[in-house]
This record gives structure tokens, C-alpha cells and sequence, in this order.
């Protein structure tokens, strides 16, 4: 999980940490990436950085265009310079807005737990003296040994 109370979380150093997230956005969605209502993409990383920068960039008005850093990555989506200055503005954007920067840290805190807002995470504990059946949607099953579910 992401921890956003750790020493060292600077903007400089969340915005480092949200870069693959977004890379995967730009370079699934493209210049659909702040228009996207829905991504019909499963991967989580995509979910995320198309979240994220909504909410850095907004989402433009009909006919406007993207941010430049953004036009620039959507374009160039394997230069390192090019989405290095896309990090710097995310950056920017996130001393600039203390708000912005708790956001953005609230964004990537739910990458590794699969955050949906559709679908908020349920944990079960189960324990038991013989077998139990569990059912579910998107289930992870924890196992102790080769065989013995948790």
C-alpha cells in the first residue's frame, strides 16, 4: 500500500511515484485521457493515472486542448524528457495546491488495493475449524502452504 505519511512524502517525491500510473493512462487512453468517463481498460495503473490527471488538469471544455506537458506526452509517450516535464508540472501543480497534493496521495494510496469508487473494498476474516466457502466478485484467496486457505 502506498503510504502517504511516510518522512519523505514531498510533491516531488509523489509525483516521481504516480509516473507509471499516468505513463499507463497517456499512453492507453491518448488525447481521450481527460475526457474519459470510464476506462475500459481492467488494469488498475490506468484507472489511477487517468484519475490523477483529471484531477491535476481538470477536464477541458468541448474543443479545448490538452495541457501542454500532456499534449506533449500523449504524443511522445516513450521520451523520458517529455514526460519528465509532464512530472514537473504534476509536481508544480502539487506545491502550488495543498489540497491538490493530499489528493493526489488519496489517488495513489488506492492503487495497490484495487480502489473503484463503483466498488469500495470489502475485507473478510475467516477462520474455522473445518472447510468454509466464501463467494464473491474480484476475490484474492490468501493460502498458508500449497493448499490450506486462510
Amino acid at each position: 500500500m502506498y503510504q502517504s505519511d511516510r518522512p519523505a512524502a514531498t510533491p516531488a517525491v509523489v509525483a516521481n511515484d504516480a509516473m507509471p500510473s499516468v505513463a499507463a493512462a497517456v499512453s492507453f487512453h491518448g488525447t481521450a485521457v481527460l475526457t474519459a468517463l470510464r476506462d475500459s481498460s481492467s488494469d488498475p495503473a490506468v484507472r489511477v493515472g487517468r484519475r490523477l490527471l483529471q484531477r491535476v488538469f481538470g477536464r477541458p471544455e468541448e474543443g479545448e486542448s490538452l495541457p501542454a506537458p500532456l499534449a506533449e506526452a500523449v504524443q511522445y509517450p516513450d521520451d523520458a524528457d517529455v514526460l519528465a516535464a509532464l512530472r514537473l508540472a504534476i509536481r508544480r501543480a502539487m506545491e502550488a495546491d495543498p489540497a491538490l497534493f493530499a489528493d493526489v496521495v488519496g489517488i495513489l494510496a488506492g492503487v495497490e488495493v484495487g480502489f473503484d469508487p463503483k466498488y469500495p473494498g470489502v475485507t473478510q476474516n475467516v477462520s474455522a475449524g473445518r472447510d468454509v466457502y466464501l463467494a464473491g466478485r474480484d476475490m484474492t484467496i490468501n493460502t498458508i502452504g500449497p493448499s490450506r486457505p486462510v
